[in-house]
């Protein structure tokens, strides 16, 4: 197997190359931390190191299909430094252009300016990228889509309207800028970069990071390094690394597997690859299976988004993890592959304990099937956070309801985050719906046999009556909904 120990990107128009065994950086230093140490990159800011406040956010490049750069935003204080091989960085910096003594604002930089849109100035940057990317896209200037573009960044002087403004002024009419006067250049860089086809393993002298380039050369990988740690993302290492200071020494990064990253709608229902980003499933259940689309607009944020995978979420066993409940009402299969072949487990036979999946040292996730939806069933999510976005569960629910003509529940799953170490069915609750009539007077008892099914903890997030209390108000939703 061909290796490369010579991480490549782009940034200000030229390649840039990392050797690790000649730098103090990492492979898994952070995209942030790498670019406060450019003198000339230091725009981007560090607000909360944990994907929270969008200070941070930069611009990834990437080369398309159709031999296009797409743009998207992603917070640089989740995003592994070894994670870009092969893409464009765009800062702040970037985006005005120089011409003897004048500085040529961009357009959304100018917008900012002309609607006041900045006070102190600190979030402004990560702010200017999240609208810089949604002004490189082709979605059309709604309030739904600039919010959604946005809702990745806090900032707390302005109010948000003139920022609102300012996007709904610029992203209006949308003109040329010198990124398209530029493309050409950039596609035969990244062409350049890509059209390499060994793998890349970093060798760093406390840090080994293999980037496979296919799923041959992961599984081959994992074999022989099953200590190794599994990343399709980065978005919950990164955190792990950024706040506890846990430096993995062997890190394994399937994000570039072009095998995982299939997402098709059948006719028994859809598969989705484990490498896929969440929103690109957002965008595929739009059009294709609406029942995601709830909880998908909940998740995160649209940095985090852009970079965290079905995979990676679901890898991570977390009990408040926003797709695992989901996964279950909809009775998703997953699939595993190793060297050795390869098998299929049901939704509640991945998890098998407090962060910890079914995965054998050998095996990866290679994607999940989800069947298609009978008309006369009902697929409802429900989540409550702190805030709306850019937070996870404090308890979640995920329920699956299929009535008769008489409307006597026939099938009935109710699965909880946040109330058990594991996602967990409420099985005595199911039990006594099952049979009975859906009224909401029949689900008011029910909600009495929650505590038959879940012992709550107490935590940072929430007390155990709190989230007791909501398991029910959950349930009842369900009803009045």
């Amino acid at each position: 197997m061909m290796t490369k120990n010579t991480l490549e990107f782009v940034l200000d128009n030229r390649i840039v190359e990392i050797d690790f065994s000649k730098t103090d950086f990492r492979p898994s230093t952070t995209v942030l931390n790498y670019l406060r140490m450019l003198p000339e990159h230091r725009g981007t800011k560090e607000g909360c190191a944990e994907g929270d406040c969008g200070a941070c956010t930069v611009v990834l490049g990437e080369l398309g299909k159709d031999n296009r750069i797409h743009y998207k935003a992603v917070d640089s204080c989740m995003l592994f430094l070894a994670s870009i091989n092969g893409k464009q960085l765009i800062t702040v910096e970037n985006l005005a252009q120089r011409k003897g003594n004048e500085i040529l604002l961009h357009s959304v930089q100018k917008a900012m300016v002309d609607e006041h849109g900045s006070q102190c100035g600190f979030c402004t940057p990560g702010i200017v990228m999240s609208l810089f990317a949604f002004y490189k896209s082709n979605l059309k200037a709604t309030r739904e889509n600039i919010v959604n573009a946005l809702s990745g960044n806090l900032c707390r002087c302005t109010g948000y309207q003139s920022i609102y403004n300012a996007a709904k002024a610029v992203c209006s009419l949308r003109q040329p800028d010198h990124f398209d006067d530029n493309e050409k250049v950039i596609v035969e860089l990244l062409k350049q970069i890509n059209a390499k086809v060994e793998m890349l393993e970093l060798i760093h002298n406390k840090q080994t990071y293999f980037l496979p380039k296919n799923l041959k050369q992961a599984l081959s990988i994992k074999d022989v390094n099953a200590d190794a740690y599994i990343v399709n993302g980065t978005t919950d290492t990164a955190i792990r690394q950024n706040k506890l200071h846990e430096y993995l020494p062997k890190i394994i990064d399937i994000s570039a597997i072009p095998e995982l990253k299939e997402i098709r709608s059948e006719d028994g229902g859809c598969y989705i690859g484990a490498g896929v980003s969440i929103e690109e499933i957002k965008k595929f259940s739009g059009k294709f299976f609406p029942e995601l689309k709830p909880m998908l607009s909940v998740f995160a944020s649209h940095q985090i988004r852009n970079v965290a995978t079905l995979g990676g979420n679901l890898c991570t066993a977390s009990p408040i993890g926003d797709l695992i409940p989901l996964m279950f009402a909809l009775k998703a299969k997953f699939e595993i592959v190793s060297e050795n072949g390869g098998r299929w487990v049901n939704a509640e036979d991945f998890i098998v304990g407090y962060r910890k999946s079914c995965l054998f040292s050998d095996e990866l996730l290679m994607g999940i099937h989800i069947p298609r939806i009978d008309k006369d069933e009902v697929i409802k999510t429900e989540k409550v956070s702190n805030r709306r976005d850019l937070d996870i569960s404090t308890v979640s629910i995920a329920g699956r309801l299929k009535l008769d003509s008489k409307n006597i529940v026939k099938e009935i799953i109710l699965a909880y985050g946040g109330m058990a170490a594991v996602v967990k069915r409420a099985n005595h609750v199911e039990d006594y719906l099952m049979g009975k009539e859906w009224t909401r007077k029949t689900v008011e008892k029910a909600m009495n046999l929650i505590p038959k099914d879940f012992i709550p903890i107490s935590d940072a997030r929430a007390s155990k009556e709190y989230r007791m209390v909501v398991a029910e108000n959950l349930l009842l939703k369900l009803v009045v909904e």
